[in-house]
């Protein structure tokens, strides 16, 4: 049996993933008491003890703050009877989350006459902090829409059942923010940037002729032994510690052209190691 709870801030998509998960044929049960999970999971267990099912629950901020609490030890229970368990934690920063409530005219769970939403949001937060602290995955969704969101999870949740660790290579802008759910972020501003050479100001790190400019630089090519030799010699630690998840980030200045083309060649190099390795550029929209 596969159990995934899926958590996070009011806002950042949680309703979407369990939709996902349905139409992946999980079968999902949203807005779960924490303390009926245990209970639950034993009759799951007894109910389909031949039979391999999925399962995901949507765990909030509608529970209550004493039984947030009691998250671990609910944890604790369901590795007990034996039940694999991985946590999806998405959130995002709380200038989105204010635009998004005030955009669908949405009320946060935690906010009323006398609590604001801003102050609600990070109410949130504090009352989170049990289940986020233990995420197998986090995804910030401030710059992600409904469909990117919907691919991540496609993608993250094939890619776990093809292999034990999957792997997602993110390019993205720094002008843009850094991914708050990356496990390594390396920056590659130092190498040659294409946006300076006028034909290719318009195309990607996808693009040939931007592949080719890239490649007749040594540096580049420092970068990216560096940064392949590094991912090597980590990946092993990751499955040792029975993680599902590894996200590696490079970044460039504007998301498009350096840090695209040497995801890509990342990818395709690991891709060739082993299954489970995905792709996301994030700027390339």
């Amino acid at each position: 049996m596969r159990l995934i709870i899926v958590s996070g801030l009011s806002g950042s998509g949680k309703s979407v993933v369990l939709h996902v998960l349905e139409d992946l044929n999980y079968y999902c049960i949203d807005n779960l008491p924490i303390g009926m999970l245990p209970s639950l999971a034993d009759e799951i267990v007894r109910a389909n003890r031949h039979v391999e099912q999925w399962f995901a629950v949507g765990i909030d901020a509608r529970n209550l703050s004493g039984e947030l609490v009691s998250f671990p030890d609910a944890l604790q229970s369901l590795s007990e009877a034996g039940i694999k368990c991985e946590i999806f934690f998405l959130e995002a920063d709380n200038i989105t989350l204010l635009k998004r409530f005030s955009e669908t005219r949405r009320k946060h769970p935690l906010s009323n006459d006398e609590v604001p939403l801003n102050e609600a949001i990070l109410q949130e937060h504090q009352l989170l902090e049990p289940v986020s602290s233990r995420a197998d995955l986090r995804i910030d969704t401030s710059m992600t829409n409904i469909h990117q969101l919907r691919d991540i999870i496609r993608n993250r949740v094939h890619g776990a059942v093809r292999t034990q660790l999957s792997i997602q290579f993110q390019s993205f802008g720094f002008k843009h923010g850094i991914p708050v759910d990356a496990d390594f972020v390396f920056d590659v501003r130092c190498i040659p940037n294409p946006h300076w050479v006028a034909e290719l100001r318009h195309l990607s790190g996808q693009d040939k002729a931007v592949a080719d400019y890239l490649e007749r630089h040594a540096t580049v090519h420092d970068m990216y032994d560096d940064i392949r030799q590094f991912i090597e010699k980590w990946i092993g630690c990751f499955e040792a510690d029975n993680r599902s998840y590894m996200t590696v980030a490079i970044g460039c200045t504007g998301g498009h052209h350096r840090s695209v083309y040497l995801v890509e060649r990342l990818a395709a190099y690991f891709h060739q190691q082993r299954e489970g390795v995905l792709t996301r550029h994030r700027e390339l929209t």
